[in-house]
């Protein structure tokens, strides 16, 4: 009855209170503006936008020169970068990893069978005869009363997990959250979980349905140079991936009488099994330290300047990498020149109104493909306090095949943030509504997720189920087929005649939350159920 009291009076503040000087005057997000940044930005010319590369300097030097001849200020001081240090391995994995075992060995081939690399700024890393224990889905989650690592020394051990979480599929609601990934099931929390174990390495076993991508993103995202933040936290010496039946040909090489692996991992009374089996892999290194680039930049407030809201979107992806069907170039127009494009195409909508009474802050992010860590480093190093920091807006893949029935609100659950995104949407006839695809663990899976971690209420939403027009199967469809053929595929590529007006319909929506929290006093409150409760409380 309170969020419903609250939406309501929400409701009533968009639609009948009085303009004033310093009130909103809502202006339309111009299609053109986001159609130039889009095209330009997913271009050749920025050769994939990989950190650490000529693509990088072309990349900010664009945005850095697109937010000062829309006038904004310098975000970080008088700079509009701030400097993120990052290690770049590029790794050179052994084209075999050995598996030995009582009734012989045999070997998994890299790239088809397996993916490795690892965190360690060491020339060379191995697996020497490292003995594969399974660790159910590799979590520990005191909450629920589960470890999936009790009662080994996991000293020069590697542990075998399973993606996602236990919950997921399992037809039980109250195991974890159901199909709903939480954390734990993210491949991130299970590489830093084994090295928090002192395991010398770690191997998920690969399925596209729980895992969300096919094995085809395990390979471009596992290839080439790998960017990593210093860190004194511990690692393992080796985090991979293999697949599906790579994983099955273990359990049936392993001297367990294991029949059902998954089965088993479900149980919360689950143990460790030792297979009885060892591997061995090599990576030799290339290592490269240097300064990677956030770029940031403010429109000030005027009543409440030391007061802000953020927007955010990553402007990296893949750059050069290995060919496919002869293209090398990693565009990442979708994922994520759109959600760049459309930093600028906001920035210029607010830039054109009068001056808001918060300060509007307006960051692109390094590396956010490499594990959020552009993102990460503003988290540990924030420019602006983040007790001051009323809200961030996400933008990231916000390129939808049209204008959208829906706005899908992936954060949904966590913040009255839901609230200002239901208003909006409904002054634009839509229906917000939860994400329908919570396992894919999609709210852990960009940036918002960091600035959550020190308390910000985030939204992260798009237009993502149903198409005006052509209904709920064909923008199924279409989200099946940018994820099966063009998710971190160098086929992610910005076409000419291509239809922006979904993307207009969301930034206009982005913009809107933005404006109305940027005239009023209100900071938008955690629910007492979300994790991130916790971290900042309510104001």
């Amino acid at each position: 009855m309170k969020n419903l009291l609250f939406l309501l009076i929400l409701v009533l503040i968009f639609n009948c209170k009085p303009k004033t000087k310093n009130d909103d005057v809502i202006l339309e997000v111009n299609q053109a503006t986001i159609g130039k940044h889009l095209e330009r930005l997913s271009s050749d010319e920025f050769m994939g936008r990989m950190p650490f590369t000529e693509g990088e300097v072309k990349t900010v030097n664009y945005l850095k020169d697109e937010f000062s001849k829309l006038g904004l200020e310098p975000g970080n001081g008088k700079s509009f970068y701030q400097d993120v240090p990052l290690i770049e391995i590029t790794g050179s994995v052994s084209d075999k990893m050995i598996i030995s075992g009582p009734n012989g060995d045999f070997n998994l081939s890299y790239f088809d069978d397996f993916a490795a690399l690892t965190t360690k700024a060491e020339e060379e890393v191995n697996l020497e005869n490292s003995e594969l224990v399974f660790a159910g889905y590799g979590i520990v989650a005191p909450e629920y009363g589960w470890n999936d690592y009790e009662g080994i020394d996991w000293k020069g051990k590697t542990a075998v997990v399973l993606v996602n979480d236990p919950g997921f599929k399992s037809g039980d609601l109250s195991l974890f959250k159901g199909d709903e990934m939480t954390y734990y099931g993210r491949w991130t929390y299970k590489y830093e979980e084994a090295g928090r174990q002192g395991a010398a390495g770690i191997i998920i076993i690969h399925e596209t349905i729980p895992a969300s991508y096919g094995w085809n993103v395990i390979q471009s995202s596992n290839t080439g140079p790998q960017l990593n933040l210093s860190s004194n936290t511990p690692v393992t010496d080796i985090q991979g991936w293999i697949t599906y039946d790579s994983a099955n040909k273990l359990f049936e090489a392993s001297n367990t009488e294991i029949k059902d692996y998954k089965k088993l991992a479900r149980n919360k009374d689950f143990r460790p099994v030792p297979l009885g089996l060892k591997a061995s892999v090599k990576i030799k290194n290339t290592i490269k330290r240097d300064i990677s680039k956030n770029v940031i930049a403010i429109l000030p407030g005027t009543d409440l300047k030391e007061e802000y809201i953020i927007y955010s979107a990553h402007w990296d992806h893949f750059g050069i990498g290995k060919p496919v069907n002869g293209d090398s170039i990693y565009n990442g127009a979708a994922d994520n020149a759109s959600g760049t494009a459309a930093l600028l195409a906001i920035a210029e909508t607010f830039k054109k109104g009068i001056a808001p009474k918060r300060s509007i802050v307006f960051l692109a992010v390094t590396a956010e493909e490499q594990g959020l860590l552009g993102s990460a480093y503003y988290a540990e190093h924030p420019i602006f306090p983040p007790e001051k920091t009323v809200a961030n807006i996400n933008m990231d893949g916000v390129l939808s095949p049209g204008r959208m029935k829906d706005l899908t609100i992936i954060s949904y659950g966590h913040s009255e943030m839901d609230d200002y995104a239901k208003v909006a949407a409904e002054n634009q006839g839509r229906q917000a509504i939860k994400n329908p695809t919570p396992e894919k663990g999609n709210f852990f899976r960009s940036d918002h997720f960091n600035f959550a971690k020190i308390g910000i209420p985030p939204l992260y939403a798009k237009g993502l189920f149903e198409h005006e027009e052509k209904g709920i199967a064909y923008a199924k469809r279409m989200e099946d087929n940018y994820r099966e053929n063009r998710y971190h595929q160098p086929s992610d590529e910005y076409h000419r005649g291509l239809d922006l007006s979904g993307i207009q319909m969301d930034l206009q929506l982005y913009y809107e939350v933005g404006l109305r929290l940027a005239n009023e006093s209100y900071y938008p409150k955690w629910y007492d159920t979300s994790e991130f409760n916790s971290v900042r409380g309510n104001k």
